[in-house]
Formats: C-alpha cells, structure tokens, sequence
C-alpha cells in the first residue's frame, strides 16, 4: 500500500518454505504445499512486478541490475533502493565432493533427490538376496546434527514405523536404522545444552 514500485527477480517462480523440505523428502507434502507461486503470493499488490530472471550483477554508479531472462539476452532494471536477498548454499567444510553422495536440503530438488534416495533404498532392500544386504540398504545415514538433520532422521523413522509397514513382502521398513552423525558434542547444539 506504500506509493513505490516493487520488482522481484528470482530465477525461479516459487517462493520456498525451506524448514518443512524434509517433510518433501520423506513424502510428507508435495512439492506445492511448500513452494507456492510469487505472482499468485503478490498478485493483490498492483505495484508489484515479478520478473523470472537470474541476476547476473549491479552497476552501482549506474543504479541498474542486469540480469538474464532468456538464455543470450540481457535486461537491465534500474532502481532507487536495492535489496539483494541472495539465499542460502550447502557447506560441505571444503569438501565439495561429497556432493556427489551426500545432497544438501536447500531445494526442492535437493529434496526430491533424498526422497528418491530413501525409497529406492527401501526398494533395494525389499529385493536384496540376503539379509545382510537388506540390513546394508535399511541403514539411513544423516550427516548433520541442526534442526535439519534432526528432523530429517525422526520423519524417516516415522515414515518407515508408520507408513510402510503395509507396502512390502520381504522386508519390515519398521527394522530400517538411523544413524545421525554430527562433529559437534552434541545434536541441535545451537539450542544450548539443556534443550540439546
């Protein structure tokens, strides 16, 4: 209701509600539960605009961004007042390569990516020809001891304990193991030691 213009860059089309992705994850909520629209979250603001673009830098003499919204063109935003909220990435403590085999919880597709890790290893399990190898692919390891993690290892014992106890023949999903592992002294150590 303020008398400026607003114009919201994002280079995707949603706004994301990154605490409730390890409910994605484990199949909890869609996608869509957690991610809704910007346009349809804005759409009663008449001075605001939304571009899906990505920004690619500032001229801050000029009082512009530039950014791409087709791939090989360039648009240029000037401004007044700039507000750059630049997000969020996964540290890995200079170990970048673990990557590869341990996907972060930034995205949906980070989310995704995790569901489809601990059904498919339930799978591998459910068809595994010993058990030694269906306790291999029942063992869940989480790396990360905040909020995250924590949530993440009790939403995957939920899951298999409540959910998928019904869904197959050779395996008991309720047997799957979690293993948190964190290097700090303890689990959600940020909340101090007595609610840790």
């Amino acid at each position: 209701r303020s008398p400026v213009d607003v114009t919201l860059i994002d280079r995707r089309n949603h706004h994301l509600f990154q605490p409730l992705l390890y409910q994605v994850a484990t199949g909890i909520l869609s996608p869509g539960q957690i991610s809704p629209v910007l346009r349809h979250l804005l759409r009663r603001h008449e001075n605001v605009s939304v571009e899906m673009a990505e920004v690619t830098g500032f001229d801050l003499e000029r009082r512009v961004v530039t950014a791409a919204a087709i791939p090989g063109e360039t648009r240029e935003y000037p401004y007044d007042s700039l507000i750059v909220a630049a997000g969020a990435g996964q540290s890995y403590f200079g170990h970048d390569e673990y990557a590869l085999i341990a996907p972060g919880m930034k995205t949906i597709d980070d989310a995704l990516e995790l569901r489809r890790r601990v059904y498919g290893a339930f799978e591998l399990a459910e068809s595994a020809p010993d058990e030694a190898q269906r306790q291999y692919w029942q063992t869940i390891v989480i790396v990360g001891g905040g909020p995250t993690g924590v949530e993440l290892a009790g939403q995957v014992r939920e899951l298999a304990v409540r959910s998928l106890t019904k869904d197959f023949r050779t395996i008991d999903p309720g047997a799957v193991r979690v293993v948190l592992a964190d290097g700090g002294a303890e689990p959600l150590a940020a909340f101090g030691d007595r609610l840790s």
